[in-house]
């Protein structure tokens, strides 16, 4: 999750929930309080913890990037927040949401992917201060969790909730092939001995905007086919889990999961999966344990390894990234017979200090590699350690009880090249930071002495750790190669930021990130500096696995069409123009929520985190030397004293009335409103209009012929969770109130996602809402129900969820007839005017998340923007 090199702002740490999967209760306030090293009172949310924002020419701050272990942890909150609270999520929510969405009726039309070209970050038309183009990374998608390739250049790619990929040319070219099932959420990708490709549903991330998954999937012939339902392998078992890791060995697949190991034998899909190992039993489902507040994080496996010299012997990696007790190596001489213990492992590595890790074994068994995250410097404060990288070992001998050898920390990684080296010793953070989220360990099938890691950035070694080379450095920014210009660029293209998956094949070596897939030889070539000069962007615009959080449309003031714009988790903000056939990025890091001037769409607003907007009126093209002097955007993030003061959500909300291009509202704590539209000039351009009340943040804002709704949460988590509604004029601070939830107990208390305010009667409003109902979610007053109805401005409220399925609903929008349509997690639906019954709109929508919905009169279109799959358009004209 990386920052924009120009945009390093104020990072709000909210009330943070860091989750594990939809299963998971949201994590204690002490270990949020220990994960950051805040002091605070039980029971409440973390403070905001304004930071200094700092306006750099470029080139100047070489330890901005490091900002982004605060922006990983701080987003895990957001997605779980939405969809647990106010308590957690049973087994089976996802899949009996599934069930229901497969047996409704359908409109007529079919949805458009417009977004299914290459988007290159290094678009030399928008060289601003804003953006990131000259980095280094070229072409990129979204996030990378799986890959998988054979001898013949086929190569298969996961995509963290967009399903799985296919190409047949060693990279590009890509066709999905997963389409078809309940979820697309990637997990795990492999392919096993047999040429079979197995699919492990539900990513471990542990971030908020990891899903849980439906199981695990074979695909018998993986070059010709796809994957459907019934390729899933047992039975439920493995439903609403997340998977980090398939292996292979001793005839069976093992599956690392959060619910512990299991395996199923190889021969089969038939037959339940068997829970072999788990630290902590009673803490499991059904378990006389699994209420306590802690349960979800107290069976996690990160990893397992069979004895390359005995199938029997078993070695398990166990332990949640914050520390308990239970963390270490686990192993068993036969695991037909039980008796797992717990190893004391010699050498470098601390029994004491195991977080999140992953194996590498040599491929003829003589050396076993690990990376250890480490809990300890990960509980430390903020500011007193800038890496959780535990270290890089070796066990020469292929043991996991040791000797381990040390063979790289943060410091020596950081002198291999690494485009981190300054900030590591001194201000901002080093290689690691991100290590309970950025991990991959992958040794040379036919050299155990060469070996390829995964962090923030990739790294080489030829001789077993002696020394290594930062092949894939960050950004290629600050270095002495670099400038703005192409023509001066000497620096080679290097890989996109924060590495989470690799497969070596057919002579080459392919890694998954956050800006999608990369491959270059295995034997490469290196400059000077250690770094590669022979990558390849496999991201050519048929893998679309972009994770918006929000489109916006406009006419395009130059050519006969819209500008479709949107923000991005780590991929900045896109800019698609009428007659454009490579898709742009005009702003850097990770991108929010977005609005533009329906009658000129380059006329734009652009958040990267917590209300730090600027805007821009010429779609932020600009070809200049990226110095904030040349900029075509304008910092507008509001504050009160400072920039960074104001309280807001990671992705904060902001909306423009739909009558009035003009006139805007925000929120954070507080409501703020801008009427100079697109001439405000700075963040003291907004008007603070009303205070939500300490603790609270907006979630959600909709403005209509002047006036707003704003729903906010605090505490946002299951500790204490509060909702709201707030109404108001925009021209009328003192018309502002808090509208009284639940009325007749009809609105349910959970997280209010979105508004669709009626543009004829600004009284007449729905309100989607998110979560599962009180059938999958345990918590006081959570409540039925998905989207509600108000004809006086929020005084009452009738449901009119009607047949829709029970699943999280995200974005509702009123179209100019008076019909309804739903952005959800599975699909997007549609109600006709005048009709109670919802459909779903269309057909060709894959299923992965809806995050916003949005209309254009210009095409008479709906725009959709999906977390995994890009952004999908539907002609009304259709219906």
């Amino acid at each position: 999750m990386a920052l924009s090199r120009r945009r390093k702002g104020a990072i709000a740490l909210g009330a943070v929930a860091v989750v594990v999967a939809l299963t998971a209760v949201t994590a204690t306030n002490h270990e949020l309080q220990e994960f950051f090293g805040i002091a605070h009172e039980p029971g409440e949310g973390l403070p905001f913890q304004p930071r200094e924002r700092a306006e750099m020419i470029a080139g100047e701050d070489p330890a901005e990037a490091g900002e982004e272990a605060f922006e990983a942890a701080t987003i895990a909150e957001q997605f779980s927040q939405a969809r647990y609270a106010p308590g957690i999520v049973a087994p089976g929510a996802y899949g009996a949401a599934y069930s229901q969405l497969t047996a409704m009726p359908s409109t007529a039309g079919n949805w458009r992917e417009i977004t299914k070209l290459k988007y290159d970050s290094d678009d030399p038309r928008y060289r601003d201060y804003a953006s990131n183009s000259s980095g280094g990374s070229g072409p990129v998608t979204g996030r990378m969790t799986g890959l998988a390739a054979d001898e013949a250049g086929y190569v298969y790619a996961a995509g963290a909730d967009g399903g799985v990929w296919r190409s047949s040319t060693g990279g590009g070219n890509w066709t999905p092939i997963a389409d078809g099932l309940p979820s697309l959420s990637s997990g795990y990708l492999v392919l096993a001995g047999d040429g079979s490709l197995w699919y492990a549903t539900g990513e471990a991330n542990t971030g908020g905007t990891s899903y849980v998954g439906a199981g695990v999937y074979r695909l018998a012939s993986p070059r010709t086919g796809t994957f459907s339902p019934a390729d899933r392998v047992g039975g439920t078992e493995l439903e609403s889990t997340t998977i980090k890791k398939l292996r292979f060995f001793d005839g069976k697949v093992w599956a690392a999961t959060n619910r512990g190991l299991y395996s199923h034998p190889v021969g089969s899909a038939a037959g339940a999966w068997k829970l072999e190992f788990t630290p902590n039993p009673d803490y499991l489902p059904g378990g006389s344990q699994a209420g306590a507040a802690n349960a979800a994080y107290k069976n996690i496996v990160n990893d397992v390894a069979g004895d390359p010299h005995n199938g029997k012997h078993v070695i398990v990696a166990s332990a949640w990234r914050s520390g308990d007790t239970y963390n270490g190596f686990y192993e068993t001489a036969d695991y037909t017979a039980g008796g797992w213990r717990k190893v004391n492992p010699t050498g470098s590595i601390p029994a004491d200090d195991i977080g999140n890790v992953t194996f590498a074994f040599a491929g003829d068994g003589s050396k076993l590699y690990a990376i250890n995250q480490s809990p300890r410097l990960l509980n430390k404060a903020s500011g007193t350690v800038n890496s959780y990288l535990g270290g890089v070992y070796v066990s020469n001998n292929g043991s996991p009880a040791g000797p381990w050898s040390k063979i790289a920390d943060s410091q020596k990684l950081a002198n291999s090249g690494s485009a981190l080296k300054q900030s590591v010793g001194g201000k901002g953070y080093g290689p690691g930071i991100q290590a309970w989220y950025n991990q991959f360990l992958q040794v040379d099938p036919a050299n155990p002495m060469h070996v390829w890691l995964g962090l923030e950035e990739v790294y080489e070694t030829t001789d077993g750790g002696s020394s290594w080379k930062t092949v894939g450095p960050y950004w290629n920014f600050y270095f002495s190669c670099w400038s703005i210009y192409d023509a001066k660029n000497g620096c080679p293209k290097t890989t996109h930021s924060d590495q989470h998956s690799v497969a070596v094949a057919g002579g080459s070596v392919y890694v998954g990130n956050d800006g999608g897939v990369f491959k270059r030889p295995v034997n490469g070539k290196t400059n000077r500096e250690g770094h590669a000069t022979d990558w390849v962007s496999l991201n050519d615009g048929t893998i679309d696995a972009l994770q918006y959080y929000s489109v916006s449309v406009g006419k395009d003031p130059a050519a006969n069409g819209v500008v479709v714009s949107g923000g991005l988790q780590d991929n900045g903000a896109s800019v698609l123009r009428a007659n454009d056939t490579v898709m742009g990025s005009n702003f850097g890091g990770d991108g929010g929520d977005s609005l533009a001037d329906p009658a000129n769409g380059c006329k734009q607003v652009q958040e990267y985190t917590n209300l730090a907007m600027r805007v821009t009126e010429n779609c932020n093209a600009n070809t200049g030397d990226g110095t904030l002097s040349q900029s075509t955007s304008r910092d507008i993030q509001p504050y009160t004293a400072s920039p960074g003061d104001e309280p807001a959500r990671f992705i904060a909300p902001f909306a423009a009335d739909d009558h009035n291009s003009s006139v805007w509202v925000a929120g954070g704590q507080h409501i703020w409103v801008n009427t100079k539209g697109f001439a405000i000039q700075n963040g003291k351009g907004w008007n603070n209009v009303y205070d939500l009340g300490a603790g609270h943040q907006a979630t959600s804002v909709s403005v209509s012929n002047g006036v707003a709704y704003v729903g906010w949460c605090g505490p946002c988590n299951n500790a204490g969770f509060a909702r709201g509604i707030a109404v108001g004029k925009v021209n009328d601070p003192g018309s502002w109130h808090q509208v009284t939830l639940p009325i007749d107990g009809t609105v349910p208390n959970r997280y209010v996602s979105g508004f669709g305010v009626d543009p004829a009667d600004a009284a007449h409003v729905f309100v989607a809402i998110n979560g599962f109902n009180r059938r999958f979610t345990e918590g006081p007053g959570a409540g039925v129900g998905h989207v509600f109805e108000s004809k006086d401005s929020g005084t009452t409220w009738t449901d009119v969820t009607g047949n829709l399925p029970d699943v999280p609903s995200n974005a509702v929008k009123i179209l100019p007839n008076g019909a309804l349509v739903l952005a959800t997690d599975l699909a997007t639906f549609y109600r006709a005017a005048g009709q109670t019954g919802w459909q779903r709109l269309g057909a060709g929508l894959p299923l992965t998340v809806g995050m916003d919905v949005e209309y254009s009169a210009t095409d008479n279109t709906v725009y959709v923007a999906t977390h995994g799959r890009g952004i999908w358009t539907f002609s009304l004209g259709q219906l």
